[in-house]
C-alpha cells in the first residue's frame, strides 16, 4: 500500500466568513515535502484540515495510512509521567505486573505483542537525546524545548504513515534541533513539515509553495527551490517588461489613430460645408468614414484592454518582494562608547553571570546556549522587566527589547496608535511616513494590533520600537524569527542591515544570527559567558 495524502477541491473558512483556501487540489506521496508560504496563506490550516482536527466547508481529504501530528503550539500536562505522555504507561505497567508475577490475562491483553515496549521507549528518547530523562519523570521536569522532542519522541514511537510537523524547531536549542533533523533526515514514510528552519528545509525531497490558495510544486529542497523561483521570477519580469512595452505601444497607436480619424472628420466636415459633391453622395461617404472610424477605435481600444490584460497578469505572476527600508541616523552608537556593563550578576530562577562583561560602540552580539540556561532571564534583566537579585546590568544608551511573545502591542489599538504610544512626540504624517517604510501604508496602518497576521505583528513590534522616542541605540531581541515565514525573515535582515546601533540578540537560528553580520559571539553556559564562534556552535550542537 502507498500512503498518501490527498485533498480534492478543499474549501476553508474562519466563521466570520476570512477564505483561507479556496478549491484546493493537492496530494502528498512518500518522502519529505517543505511546506511553505507567506504568514497567513493557510499551512497550517492545512495541516490542521489534513489532521482531522478541523473540518472543510467544501471538498475532502483522504489520507492512506495512519497519521501522527505535532502541532505549533504544544500544551502538555506537567503532572503527567513521561510514559503518559509517550502513550506506554498502559502497557508498561501491565509488562511490569507480569514479571513481577501476575498473570492476570488482562496485563497479557494490553501488552500485545508489544513486549519490548519498554526498550522501544527509552530508544526513542535516546535518539532525541533524551535518554537522560528517563520514563518515570514527569512533564513539569523537562524543559520546554525537551516537550516538544517528547512528543515528537512519542509520534515515533507509533510508528504513523504520515508525519505532519508544524514549525517543529520553534523554541528549540541548536542541540535538540539538530536532533529534530537527524529524525527527519531518516524519516521513512510521507512526511509534510512547515517550517522558516532553513537547515530543516534543505533535508526535504520537495517543496510545496502555497500561495494565492494553490500549490506549486519544486523539486529538491529549500536552495533548489530558491534558486528555480529566482529564474522563474526573472522571467515574470521580463514578461512585465514586454506587457509594459506593449501596453505603451498599443496606447501611442490608439492616440495615433485618434488624431487620424480627427483629421479625416475636419476634411469631411470642410467638404460637406463646401458642398462640392452631391448631398447624397457626401452623406454616403460621411456613414462610411463613421463605420470605419468607429471599427478602428474599436479595435484600437481592444488591442489596449487585451495589453492591460496582458500586463495584470504578468504583475501577478511577480511576487511581492517588498522590503523594510530604515533610515534611523539617530540610533547611530560611536565605536568606542560604552553601551552596556554586567558585574557579577545573579539574577531571579538561578539564572547568573559571573565576572564582568562590556559591550561597546555599534557591535552586534549573538546569544546563544541551550534552552534554560537563562539569555530571555538576561535580556530581561539588561530591559529593566526583572530586577537583579545582586550584581549590576547597567545601560548607558536607550535601548529597547523586543520578547518572543510580542506583546509589547496593544491589541486594542490600530499600528499607528501603538507606535505613537513609543513616539509622543511626533506627529501623525511623521508616524505614517515612517510606517510606510515597515510596509504598513494607507489604510493598513489603521488596523487594529489585534487583527494583524504572525509577520504583520512581527513588523508592527518592530516598528514601534525602532520608531522609539528617544531612538534605540541599543536593540534586544529574544528569538525574532519564531514564528516568522522566510519573507519576513528576509525583511527583518533587512531591517537590521539599516539599523546603526549596538545590537543584542538571543537565536538558535544559526544562518539568521550569520545573516547579520555578528561581530561577537557569545555561549551563556553554566553562569559563564564566554566567547564562542559560529563554528564551535555548530559542532557543539551536532
Amino acid at each position: 500500500m502507498t500512503h498518501s495524502v490527498t485533498c480534492t477541491s478543499l474549501s476553508f473558512a474562519w466563521p466570520d466568513g476570512t477564505s483561507v483556501l479556496e478549491g484546493l487540489d493537492a496530494s502528498f506521496g512518500p518522502g519529505r515535502t517543505g511546506l511553505v508560504g507567506v504568514n497567513g496563506s493557510g499551512k497550517s490550516t492545512l495541516l490542521k484540515l489534513i489532521a482531522g482536527r478541523l473540518a472543510p466547508v467544501d471538498g475532502a481529504v483522504r489520507v492512506a495510512g495512519t497519521i501522527g501530528y505535532l502541532p505549533q503550539n504544544i500544551t502538555l500536562d506537567t503532572t503527567m509521567r513521561v510514559d503518559e505522555a509517550l502513550g506506554v504507561a498502559a502497557r508498561r505497567a501491565a509488562l511490569h505486573a507480569i514479571e513481577s508475577g501476575d498473570t492476570a490475562e488482562e496485563h497479557f491483553e494490553t501488552v500485545g505483542d508489544d513486549w519490548d515496549v519498554e526498550e522501544r521507549a527509552l530508544a526513542a528518547l535516546g535518539e532525541l537525546g533524551l535518554g537522560h530523562i528517563g520514563l518515570d519523570r514527569t512533564v513539569g521536569e523537562v524543559s520546554g524545548g525537551e516537550s516538544v522532542l517528547l512528543r515528537l519522541a512519542a509520534l515515533l514511537l507509533r510508528r504513523p504513515d504520515v508525519l505532519l510537523l508544524d514549525e517543529p524547531t520553534n523554541n528549540l536549542d541548536l542541540y535538540a534541533r539538530r536532533r529534530l533533523h537527524a529524525a527527519v533526515a531518516s524519516w521513512p514514510g510521507v512526511l509534510i513539515v512547515v517550517s522558516h528552519d532553513r537547515e530543516l528545509l534543505e533535508l526535504v525531497d520537495q517543496v510545496a509553495d502555497l500561495r494565492a490558495g494553490g500549490i506549486t510544486w519544486f523539486g529538491g529542497n529549500f536552495s533548489a527551490y530558491e534558486e528555480a523561483l529566482a529564474v522563474e521570477q526573472e522571467a515574470a519580469e521580463r514578461t512585465v517588461r514586454v506587457a509594459e512595452a506593449d501596453l505603451r505601444r498599443q496606447k501611442r497607436e490608439l492616440v495615433d489613430a485618434q488624431v487620424k480619424l480627427a483629421r479625416r472628420r475636419r476634411y469631411g466636415q470642410k467638404m460637406w460645408d463646401q458642398k462640392r459633391e452631391p448631398k447624397m453622395v457626401m452623406g454616403m461617404r460621411m456613414r462610411a468614414a463613421q463605420e470605419s472610424a468607429g471599427k478602428h477605435r474599436m479595435l484600437h481600444e481592444e488591442r489596449l484592454a487585451e495589453a492591460r490584460e496582458r500586463l495584470d497578469e504578468a504583475v501577478e505572476a511577480v511576487r511581492d518582494d517588498d522590503e523594510i527600508r530604515v533610515n534611523l541616523p539617530c540610533t547611530a552608537v560611536p565605536p568606542g562608547r560604552s553601551v552596556l556593563t554586567l558585574r557579577e550578576l545573579e539574577m531571579v530562577h538561578g539564572a547568573r553571570v559571573t565576572g564582568g562583561y562590556d559591550l561597546y560602540g555599534p557591535e552586534r552580539v549573538a546569544l546563544v546556549g541551550r534552552n534554560g540556561a537563562g539569555k530571555t532571564t538576561l535580556l530581561r534583566t539588561i530591559a529593566g522587566e526583572l530586577a537583579p537579585v545582586s550584581g549590576e546590568a547597567a545601560v548607558h544608551v536607550p535601548a529597547r527589547f523586543l520578547p518572543q511573545r510580542l506583546d509589547i502591542l496593544d491589541g486594542e489599538l490600530s499600528v499607528a496608535e501603538n507606535v505613537a504610544r513609543f513616539a509622543p512626540g511626533a506627529t501623525n504624517n511623521l508616524i505614517r511616513s515612517r510606517l510606510a517604510r515597515f510596509l504598513f501604508r494607507g489604510a493598513v496602518a489603521d488596523r487594529k494590533a489585534a487583527a494583524l497576521s504572525g509577520g504583520e505583528r512581527f513588523r508592527a513590534a518592530l516598528a514601534a520600537l525602532m520608531l522609539a522616542d528617544p531612538a534605540p541605540q541599543l536593540l534586544m531581541l529574544d528569538e525574532p524569527t519564531n514564528n516568522l515565514d522566510m519573507a519576513s525573515v528576509r525583511q527583518l535582515t533587512t531591517a537590521l542591515e539599516s539599523y546603526e546601533g549596538a545590537l543584542l540578540v538571543a537565536s538558535h537560528d544559526l544562518a539568521f544570527l550569520t545573516s547579520l553580520g555578528i561581530t561577537r559571539w557569545l555561549l551563556l553556559e553554566g553562569g559563564e559567558l564566554t566567547p564562542t564562534t559560529p563554528e564551535a556552535v555548530g559542532a557543539m550542537a551536532g
